[in-house]
């Protein structure tokens, strides 16, 4: 088999499973803090509270990319494979080609600073970009297949991950509040479930009795108690339906 269609096979195979398998990467997250210096462990409000910042960061670039894109793009098409209506040219997407992706690495990136282990963040950074490395390629055929030479002559002129130019187009559509709520209630949730996940194994590790922090036991309150009530609505009510997207 050809090389080009072997890293496209793979790349689909991880695009259906994306929104699952980096989570994996707390396994050997968890392993690398048991085996880690004690000390560096040692809760720290202010050094955690950045990290839950970048990991943040990260997921207001997913909610902008999310707020102003059409329906049947960015991403809505976890099982049934790659599902494309129209090339998103403006907004984020005039200055990255894979805005959701680079979201997605800071809104990891916070809990594996959490580690404070340089090592793991170099490990965390080359696995990330393996890993999109082949779903960007499987996605960008289908793009190019689909829609041509006007795909090609867009990405011409944006970066794929990095912004390299600041081109910026105004959004083609207004943004979306409800279309952000229904995507993205569950990575919001998920957000707070590991980094309290990574604060009961520390604590665990250091003092060998299994319990929360006090500030991550209440932000992930607070987190879980907002997933809910969105998620109630969600599943109960068409309040989060909109046309379009």
């Amino acid at each position: 088999m050809a090389l080009v269609h072997e890293l496209e096979i793979s790349g689909n195979w991880l695009f259906k499973r994306r929104s699952w398998l980096p989570v994996l990467i707390i396994i050997p997250g968890i392993l690398a803090m048991f085996l880690a210096n004690r000390q560096a462990l040692i809760f720290d409000m202010s050094e955690e509270l950045l990290f839950l910042g970048v990991t943040l960061a990260g997921q207001v670039i997913r909610i902008i990319t999310v707020g102003f894109a059409p329906g049947n793009t960015s991403g809505r098409n976890t099982s049934a494979g790659q599902v494309a209506d129209t090339i998103n040219t403006t907004g984020i997407y005039s200055l990255v080609r894979h805005p959701l992706y680079l979201g997605n690495f800071f809104m990891w990136l916070g809990p594996v600073l959490f580690l404070n282990s340089v090592w793991f963040v170099i490990v965390f950074c080359m696995f990330y970009w393996l890993y999109y490395e082949r779903i960007i390629f499987a996605e960008e055929q289908f793009l190019r297949r689909k829609f041509g030479d006007s795909y090609d002559a867009w990405s011409a002129k944006v970066a794929p991950f990095i912004p390299l130019s600041f081109n910026y187009m105004k959004p083609a559509l207004p943004f979306s509040l409800k279309s952000v709520l229904k995507r993205e209630y569950n990575s919001f949730v998920n957000i707070f479930v590991i980094f309290t996940l990574l604060d009961l194994c520390r604590n665990y590790f250091l003092s060998g009795h299994i319990f929360i922090t006090g500030m991550w036991m209440w932000i992930s309150l607070g987190g879980l108690a907002v997933w809910l009530v969105i998620r109630v609505i969600h599943k109960k009510t068409s309040l989060l339906e909109s046309e379009g997207r």
